[in-house]
């Protein structure tokens, strides 16, 4: 699938996650963590809705149009419902979109920019897929593979430990500044510049035995 025009503007930032308590803190919503991030840098409270919560930003904040940020309500494999409502309200194009999801294929400390594709076993950007097709925009946020022994829905649904949440920290102020570049300078930029960039610090060498 060929990429839209870089000129073509973000008007809808979608983080993915599930609603509740019970989810908050997960790797399977380290979209909301972003999407939340941003809001907080450029002012932006969310409301309700029936579906999704979302937040307006004024032109000049985080992009020169108006830009809309969402959390679907409806739970991560029903992501497409509240994405397609909100696309069709605000007259947004699929290129228009920016979904930021988390993804196992990915190391913590990883991020990477696609257009199109498959989900990936993502469930949630395989459902707004099938509502809207693959023609969007990712931000895809590393959370790592499941350990030996843990099932993939267990891991997903498992929180960030408290040795990760340094790094859990840098992620996610990365992630928000690599959708501000996305949507002031164009995804093929941010794609150059956030795609080879490892934030996890690097092993230390094994001293030897004095």
């Amino acid at each position: 699938m060929g990429l839209p025009s870089d000129t073509t503007p973000v008007r809808l930032v979608v983080g993915l996650g599930n609603p509740g308590p019970r989810y908050s803190g997960t790797r399977h919503n380290a979209g909301f963590l972003v999407i939340d991030e941003v809001a907080r840098r450029h002012g932006g409270a969310f409301r309700q809705e029936r579906e999704a919560a979302t937040a307006k930003l004024p032109p000049a904040t985080l992009a020169s149009t108006t830009a809309q940020l969402l959390k679907p309500l409806t739970f991560m494999n029903l992501s497409g419902r509240a994405v397609q409502a909100a696309l069709t309200k605000g007259g947004v194009r699929p290129a228009e979109l920016l979904v930021v999801h988390d993804d196992i294929d990915l190391p913590l400390g990883r991020l990477r920019v696609r257009f199109g594709g498959s989900g990936g076993g993502q469930r949630g950007v395989a459902d707004i897929a099938r509502a809207i097709g693959p023609g969007f925009w990712r931000l895809k946020v590393g959370v790592g593979r499941p350990p030996e022994g843990w099932a993939t829905e267990n891991w997903v649904l498992s929180r960030f430990d408290e040795g990760e949440a340094v790094l859990l920290g840098r992620v996610v102020a990365s992630a928000a500044d690599a959708v501000e570049l996305i949507a002031r300078s164009g995804a093929e930029r941010a794609m150059n510049e956030v795609n080879g960039v490892d934030l996890a610090p690097p092993p230390q060498p094994n001293r030897p035995d004095t």
